[in-house]
C-alpha cells in the first residue's frame, strides 16, 4: 500500500525547488518580525528589553552582511554601490525609528496586497466564467495569472485544482490542492479535490485517508463523507473485478472466453442486422456472473453502438423494421445482463450520448415489446440510490413523469413496472424538481384524464399512480400546481362520485389514495379549494357510511381541513349531520382518526350555533369530551378544550358539569408544562368561559388555589 502524503514532494511540477524555499524563508521572515513588534510592545520589562536587544543585533547582522557583499567585487563588474554604509547611523537606529520603520513598511505592504488582492479577484471571476463555459484551458491561465498577482490565495489553488481535474490532469490537480493546503490547513475543498485526484490515479487509500479528513474538519459533512466514501468503494470493488476477470481470461476459462469471441464476431462488418441481433442474444445469455459483466467492460463491449454503424442506425431510427425491432430488443437484453447489480456498467452504459438519447424515445416508442424491456433495463437503476442518481444525473427527466404515467392504461405488466419506477424516482428531489417544468402543461391533463375514465380502468395501477401525485406533494411548488389545477380536482371528485356505484378492492385502493391526495393540495389554502368546498364536503361525508375505515379515516381528515376553509362548506356539513357522525367516530376510538374527528367538530362549533347545540344534546354531561380531555394526545386534549369552550355558549351547558372533575381537570392542563402551547391556552380559556357561565365553579377553583394559575394563564394569552 502506498503510504499517505498529505503533503508529498509533487510541488516540484508547479515550481522550483528554489521557489519552494524562497516561499518558506518570507514566512519565517514575517513570523520573526512579527514576534519583535509585539516584544518591543510588550508591557513587560524583560520580554521589551529582550525583543530590543534581539532587535539591534538583528539590524548590526544586516549591516555586516551589506558590508561582505559590497566588499565582493570582481573584475567585469559594470555597476558599483558608491553609496558607503553607515554603521554608526544604524547602530543609533533606536526602538521608535525602528517601529516607524516597520509600520511604514507594513502600510505599502498592506496597500500593495489590497491591489494584488483585487486583481487577483478580477482574474479568479474570469476564470471562473470560463470554466463555467467548459473551457477549462483558459480557466486554467486566468488562475495562474491571478497567483502571479498573489501566490498565497487558496481560492485559487482549488478552482485550478478542479480544472485540472476536468482535463484529467490528476497529479497537477494534486500539486494545486497541496499549495491550498499550505494556505488553509482546514480546507475542506482542498481535500475534497485531492481524494478525487487520488481516486483517478487509483490511489484508494489516500482518498479514504482525503475524505476522512474532511469528516474531522466538519463532522456535519457526514453526508458528502458518504457519498465519497462510497465512491471509493466502488473504485476498489472495480479494480477487484477486473483483476479477478484478468486472471480467469490468462487461465483460458471457457466462459472468459467465449465473451472475447462473441465480440469479436460482432466486429465483422457488413453483417445483416439480425446476425447482430442473434450475435448480442448469444452474448446476453452468456454474461452470468460479475466476472463476465467486467469483461465485457474490459473488451470494450460497450462501444458496440460507436464502432458498428449498422447497428447503431438500427438502434436510432425512428420507425423500427421488424429487424430493427429485434436488434433493439437484443440490445435491451443485453445491457440488462451486464448491469444487473454492477453499478460501474450501470455508470458506462448511461454515459453513451445515444443510449441516452433514445431511452425517452424507446418509453413512447409504442411498441409493446420494446417498452418491456425498457422499463426493466430501467429499473435496474431506479431501484437503488446510486442508479437514481446515474439517472437524474445523466437524463433529462422532465418528460420522465409523463410518458411512464401513460402505461398505467396498459393491461398488462409495463403498467405495475412503469408505475414502480415513478415511485422510486420521486424520492430523488432533483426528479421532483424536474417534474415542475411540465406539470401543468402536460402531466395534469393526462392525470385527469385518467382519474375521469377510472371506472373502466381503475385498478393498481391507477391507486398507485394517484399515490405517486400524492407524494410529489412534498415537494411545495408541485404542490401549488396540482391545488391550483381545476382539472385536477374536478377528477379527484368524479372518481369518489364514482365510487358508490363500483366498489372493488381496486376501486377502494383508488379512492384510498385519492382522498390522501385531496390531504396533502388542501396544504395550501386556494381560491379553487374554497369554490369546491361544498362539492369535496359532500363527497367526503357519503364516505363516513363506507366500510373501509381507512376509507372514513382519510374522509374525515379532508373535512376537517376543507371544513376551515369555508364557512358555506361548514354550515352544509352540520346540516347534514355531521356532528352526530363525528361523534360516533370518536366514540369508535383509533387516535388518528379521533384526531381529525375532534378537529373537525372544533371548526364546526367555532363557525356553527346549531353544531354547539347539537353537541350539548347528543354528549350528555360531555361525557365524550371529559374523556378526552384526560388522553395522552396533546392535539386531541388541546382540541376537546377548544370544543368544550365553544359549546359553554349554549344555555344549562356549563351547569351541566356540576359536580363533574371538569374543574380540575381543565386546570391541570392549563398549568401543565405541555408541549404544545394550545394545550395550556385552550384549556384556559375553556376553564374562563365555564366560571363566566356558572359562577359556582368559581367555588371549586377556590378550592383548588386556581384562580391564581387562571389569571397567570389568561395574562399570558395572545390578545385576539
Amino acid at each position: 500500500p502506498r503510504p499517505f502524503r498529505p503533503l508529498p514532494a509533487a510541488w516540484a511540477m508547479l515550481a522550483t525547488k528554489e521557489q519552494e524555499e524562497d516561499f518558506q524563508r518570507f514566512v519565517r521572515r514575517v513570523e520573526e518580525i512579527s514576534d519583535l513588534v509585539q516584544g518591543l510592545s510588550s508591557t513587560d520589562p524583560a520580554v521589551k528589553e529582550k525583543a530590543l536587544a534581539e532587535t539591534e543585533k538583528r539590524l548590526h547582522d544586516q549591516e555586516r552582511s551589506q558590508e561582505e557583499e559590497e566588499s565582493r567585487t570582481v573584475v567585469n563588474r559594470t555597476v558599483i554601490n558608491t553609496q558607503p554604509s553607515d554603521t554608526a547611523s544604524a547602530e543609533a537606529v533606536d526602538t521608535e525609528d525602528f517601529l516607524a520603520m516597520l509600520e511604514k513598511d507594513a502600510k505599502e505592504r498592506a496597500k500593495r496586497r489590497k491591489r494584488n488582492e483585487q486583481l487577483a479577484n478580477a482574474l479568479k471571476e474570469k476564470g471562473n466564467d470560463a470554466f463555467r463555459r467548459g473551457d477549462y484551458v483558459l480557466a486554467i491561465q486566468r488562475y495562474t495569472e491571478g497567483l502571479e498577482k498573489l501566490k498565497d490565495k487558496q481560492e485559487l489553488y482549488t478552482n485550478r485544482a478542479q480544472a485540472y481535474l476536468k482535463l484529467q490532469e490528476h497529479e497537477k490537480a494534486l500539486g494545486d490542492c497541496e499549495w491550498a493546503l499550505k494556505c488553509n490547513e482546514k480546507c475542506i475543498k482542498a481535500y475534497f479535490l485531492m481524494g478525487k485526484a487520488h481516486l483517478a490515479l487509483q490511489h484508494c487509500r489516500e482518498a479514504r485517508q482525503c475524505y476522512e479528513k474532511i469528516l474531522q474538519i466538519d463532522p456535519q459533512k457526514e453526508n458528502l463523507f458518504k457519498e465519497c466514501m462510497k465512491e471509493v468503494d466502488l473504485e476498489e470493488k472495480r479494480l477487484r473485478d477486473e483483476e479477478r476477470a484478468l486472471e480467469e481470461a490468462e487461465c483460458g476459462k471457457l466462459a472468459a472466453l467465449s465473451i472475447r469471441e462473441l465480440l469479436q464476431r460482432l466486429e465483422q462488418p457488413g453483417q445483416h442486422l439480425l446476425y447482430y441481433a442473434g450475435g448480442i442474444r448469444l452474448l446476453a445469455e452468456a454474461v452470468k456472473d460479475c466476472t463476465q459483466q467486467t469483461l465485457f467492460r474490459t473488451n470494450n463491449g460497450f462501444s458496440i453502438l460507436q464502432d458498428k454503424e449498422a447497428v447503431r442506425g438500427g438502434f436510432c431510427a425512428e420507425r423500427k423494421s421488424t429487424a430493427e425491432v429485434e436488434l433493439s430488443v437484443s440490445l435491451l437484453v443485453l445491457w440488462q445482463a451486464v448491469c444487473a447489480g454492477n453499478e460501474e456498467n450501470q455508470r458506462l452504459l448511461l454515459a453513451q450520448p445515444d443510449v441516452n438519447a433514445q431511452l425517452p424515445k424507446l418509453l413512447a416508442s409504442g411498441l409493446a415489446e420494446i417498452q418491456r424491456e425498457t422499463l426493466a433495463l430501467i429499473s435496474l437503476y431506479s431501484e437503488s440510490e446510486n442508479g437514481r442518481r446515474l439517472l437524474v444525473k445523466h437524463q433529462d427527466l422532465t418528460r420522465w413523469l409523463q410518458i411512464l404515467m401513460m402505461f398505467v392504461s396498459s393491461p398488462d405488466a409495463r403498467a405495475g413496472k412503469a408505475m414502480k419506477i415513478l415511485a422510486d424516482l420521486t424520492e430523488e428531489e432533483r426528479f421532483r424538481a424536474q417534474c415542475r417544468v411540465r406539470l401543468s402543461t402536460d402531466v395534469l391533463p393526462l392525470f385527469s384524464q385518467l382519474l375521469s375514465c377510472a371506472k373502466v380502468e381503475k385498478g393498481r395501477a391507477l391507486s398507485q399512480c394517484i399515490g405517486i401525485m400524492g407524494n410529489l406533494c412534498a415537494d411545495r411548488v408541485l404542490r401549488l400546481q396540482m391545488a391550483e389545477a381545476r382539472e385536477c380536482w374536478q377528477g379527484c371528485l368524479r372518481l369518489l362520485e364514482e365510487h358508490s356505484a363500483v366498489s372493488t378492492a381496486e376501486d377502494q385502493q383508488c379512492v384510498f389514495a385519492v382522498l390522501g391526495l385531496m390531504m396533502n393540495l388542501l396544504l395550501e389554502a386556494s381560491v379553487l379549494s374554497q369554490d369546491l368546498a361544498v362539492d369535496i364536503s359532500g363527497r367526503c361525508m357519503s364516505l363516513l357510511r363506507d366500510k373501509d375505515g381507512r376509507i372514513v379515516t382519510r374522509a374525515t381528515g379532508v373535512l376537517s381541513r376543507i371544513l376551515a376553509a369555508s364557512s358555506s362548506a361548514a354550515e352544509a356539513a352540520v346540516g347534514a349531520g355531521l356532528v352526530k357522525k363525528m361523534l360516533k367516530i370518536l366514540k369508535a376510538g383509533g387516535e388518528i382518526t379521533s384526531n381529525y374527528a375532534l378537529k373537525t367538530l372544533s371548526i364546526c362549533t367555532r363557525r356553527s350555533r346549531q353544531a354547539q347545540e347539537e353537541l350539548v344534546k347528543a354528549d350528555k354531561a360531555f361525557r365524550l369530551l371529559l374523556k378526552l380531555l384526560d388522553s395522552e394526545n396533546e392535539m386531541i386534549v388541546a382540541n376537546a378544550a377548544f370544543c368544550l369552550g365553544h359549546c359553554l355558549a349554549v344555555p344549562g351547558a356549563a351547569a351541566s358539569l356540576l359536580g363533574s372533575s371538569v374543574v380540575k381537570v381543565l386546570l391541570r392542563h392549563a398549568a401543565a408544562d405541555a408541549t404544545r402551547a394550545a394545550v395550556q391556552d385552550n384549556a384556559a380559556i375553556a376553564l374562563g368561559k365555564l366560571c363566566v357561565a356558572e359562577p359556582r365553579h368559581v367555588l371549586q377553583l377556590r378550592e383548588l388555589n386556581g384562580l391564581a394559575i387562571l389569571n397567570s394563564s389568561i395574562k399570558y394569552l395572545p390578545s385576539t
